[in-house]
């Protein structure tokens, strides 16, 4: 989505005082899809979408709380190839990782290798950082 379509959008929800109350859904799930994308510092993403520090942590927060509970459409599952990975199989012919690791909700993930996983986990871990 286009970081100026979504201030428009946001813009919808202000009120006479400049504070921004969402009661739109869809639009907190927009809302934290381009913030979870969003490569640029997080102070350029408030100025972007012209929504205080405060006010965006508050938004980004519910966003978050509402997927947690499910408020959200679950998303399609993507499937992710390391170049170079072998996998490797078990007698009955599928594929079968030594490293697998229960995740969230009952989703299961699965490394070739140790260096995958401790790359997924910094990656988690600096994404809960921001």
């Amino acid at each position: 989505m286009d970081i100026d379509v979504l201030r428009k959008k946001i813009s919808t929800f202000r009120g006479k005082s400049g504070r921004v109350r969402i009661t739109d859904e869809q639009l907190y799930m927009e809302i934290l899809s381009v913030w979870e994308q969003w490569t640029g510092t997080t102070k350029d993403f408030y100025k972007s979408v012209g929504v205080s520090k405060s006010g965006m942590a508050g938004i980004i927060g519910k966003a978050k709380r509402m997927r947690r509970e499910g408020h959200f459409p679950v998303e399609s599952f993507k499937e992710i190839k390391v170049a170079g990975a072998e996998p490797v199989a078990s007698s009955l012919g599928a594929c079968i990782a030594p490293i697998t690791m229960k995740w969230e909700k009952g989703r299961v993930i699965r490394f070739n290798q140790v260096s995958q996983l401790v790359d997924f986990l910094n990656i988690m871990e600096n994404k809960k950082a921001a």
